[in-house]
């Protein structure tokens, strides 16, 4: 593409809504990721106790390690998330930028 074409891209205003929706959604996932973590960091170093509890009794699987179980499923299932959003909405903004650019281009 030339430089003509990406400056009609940039002064779209699609790609502005794009831009801001896509940055709006990775600050929202990013702050879950932030609160996730750092939940579990500090229950470890100020709740040590807690996690070394066993909701069952005759098993070996403690508090702490279910925690951390839940901290990867929670950060897969924002992954897919991510993934599913940016396949869907933000490609079809994608790709409407795009054909509006090379529209005018002919």
């Amino acid at each position: 593409m030339s430089s003509i074409a990406y400056a009609r891209i940039r002064n779209n205003p699609q790609f502005a809504q794009l831009v801001a929706a896509r940055g709006r959604f990775a600050w929202f996932l990013s702050a879950i990721v932030f609160i996730v973590f750092f939940s579990f960091v500090l229950a470890v170093a100020f709740a040590p106790d807690f996690l070394a509890q066993r909701p069952f009794a005759s098993s070996n699987i403690t508090i702490g390690i279910l925690a951390g179980l839940f901290q990867f499923i929670s950060f897969w299932l924002l992954t897919l998330m991510y993934v599913r959003r940016a396949n869907g909405e933000f490609d079809d903004l994608n790709k409407a930028i795009i054909d509006a650019a090379s529209r005018e281009d002919k």
